[in-house]
């Protein structure tokens, strides 16, 4: 019998082992150097990209790293355990009382890059910059939307000038001080009718644009695609990480571009677990670490093109594609100006690296409302720009139609660009927008030749709905002003 009690108790003393909760984090030094470098990318950019004092920087920038998410930001605008350095344009956050330094420091032509945890200031020279010079035109000079000379017009007929400014209000005039307006611009037929900054910003302002620099990024590879350098529905080419023995035989061979600008490629999705940055992009967004093999390392779970799941290392899977199609690190690094930017005005946008002179085209550009509003009138003009097409009528068509693993979910998503869902009937169904974390959206309505964005710097719960602002501007125009196509 004692044998037996002795028994049931081994039993049940493992059966208590097994029913243990995971509650370690096994993340932390991880949460730790993104906590960091989180404060360091965006008051470095904030500081010398963005051309804003410290302290607008701490109450703008900053907000977003509220404590329950990141812990709050090092320090405050009269100091703390960081660094800034003017002469080298460069910031270190961290110390013995906040955790590891990570610096960061602002590179011509390309904005801020994270550095890695173990370099330091004498690492700088090592960045990736880009030298290449701009168009010789002064934008000041010359006549929107080339330049930045805006002639005074008044409103076109059928737009009530009051209806628009209270929509206008309606976007600065929020409920909630988590969302902050930061800038209001609205183009009807290629013509700026309304534009507004709220405090601490202007015209030349440069704000990140998160999330919207997915759209651009879908731009640049429509052009290849135009110029059959790459394809929709062919494998990526990739070598992935970590190699097989067989790498001919690699299931993710089957990824095409296609399923990776539709966020479907079936990998595993390291940035939809809530694991606020500690794995994935957000490591070489934060920390130094190297998106090329971040987004190579990952296994297929699901059939490409079968399961939508947001994620950032998908775009950044279809920009080291561009990368390859172009074939050399000096036409990839200056490809994204000769090809868009320049051709469009767009002179006030900065593309970022990382450290390994990868383009981070998932997150991290810097512009302000006026170049946005350029890329949008691009797309509001169907390609073309002072009589040259620069990106097809198909390419537009492909990211303005619902990725198939969203039918079942509202077609809210096409190639990159988000779209009227299902649910939405008070806005036209042909718009469609870019959308970036705190508030960046670029709305483009072609039934009304309408572009409109919004910058904002929101935080907490944000919830800026891109949707109901395009219902609040259409208020404004009558129901003959819509475009025949």
């Amino acid at each position: 019998m004692k044998k037996i009690f002795a028994l049931l108790a081994l039993l049940a003393s493992n059966l208590t082992s097994a029913q243990q909760v995971e509650n370690y984090d096994y993340f932390s030094a991880n949460r730790e150097l993104v906590r960091s470098g989180v404060q360091a990318i965006l008051m470095c950019n904030g500081l010398f990209t963005s051309n804003r004092d410290l302290r607008t920087v701490f109450s703008h920038e900053l907000a977003y790293l509220r404590p329950e998410r990141f812990g709050g930001p090092v320090g405050n605008a009269e100091g703390g355990e960081y660094v800034v350095n003017e002469d080298l344009k460069a910031v270190a956050i961290g110390g013995p009382n906040t955790g590891p330094t990570v610096r960061a420091a602002f590179r011509k032509g390309i904005g801020c890059v994270v550095m890695a945890p173990d370099q330091t200031f004498d690492d700088i020279e090592t960045l990736p910059k880009l030298t290449l010079p701009y168009p010789d035109y002064d934008a000041a000079l010359t006549t929107w939307p080339n330049g930045d000379l805006v002639p005074e017009k008044s409103l076109p007929e059928g737009i009530d000038e009051d209806v628009l400014l209270a929509a206008s209000d309606w976007a600065f005039v929020r409920d909630t001080e988590e969302q902050r307006t930061l800038s209001l611009l609205i183009v009807h037929d290629g013509n700026i009718i309304h534009e507004r900054y709220g405090n601490g910003a202007n015209m030349s302002t440069r704000t990140r644009t998160w999330s919207t620099a997915k759209s651009i990024a879908v731009t640049l590879i429509g052009t290849l695609v135009d110029a059959g350098k790459l394809s929709l529905d062919e494998p990526l080419g990739i070598e992935w990480e970590p190699s097989l023995p067989n790498p001919e035989a690699d299931p993710r061979n089957t990824i095409t571009l296609r399923h990776v600008l539709n966020m479907a490629s079936g990998l595993y999705p390291v940035d939809s677990f809530n694991m606020e940055y500690a794995t994935g992009s957000g490591l070489a967004y934060w920390a130094g670490a190297s998106s090329a093999r971040g987004m190579r390392n990952r296994g297929l779970v699901r059939e490409p093109g079968t399961f939508w799941d947001y994620e950032n290392y998908d775009t950044l899977l279809a920009v080291y594609a561009m990368k390859l199609a172009l074939g050399s690190d000096e036409a990839y690094q200056q490809f994204p100006r000769t090809a868009l930017l320049d051709k469009i005005g767009m002179r006030n946008t900065l593309i970022s690296a990382d450290r390994f002179h990868d383009f981070i085209l998932s997150s991290q550009v810097y512009t302000n409302a006026r170049d946005l509003a350029r890329f949008g009138l691009l797309y509001a003009q169907n390609g073309m720009w002072d009589g040259e097409r620069l990106i097809s009528e198909d390419w537009i068509k492909f990211v303005r139609t619902p990725a198939p693993s969203t039918a079942k979910s509202g077609n809210f998503y096409g190639g990159q660009w988000w779209l009227v869902p299902d649910s939405r009937t008070d806005v036209p169904k042909d718009a469609y927008s870019t959308a970036g974390n705190r508030g960046q959206y670029v709305i483009v309505v072609p039934s009304h030749d309408l572009v409109i964005v919004r910058r904002g710097l929101d935080w907490g719960r944000q919830g800026f709905n891109r949707w109901d602002l395009t219902r609040e501007v259409l208020k404004a125009f009558d129901s003959t002003s819509a475009v025949t196509r």
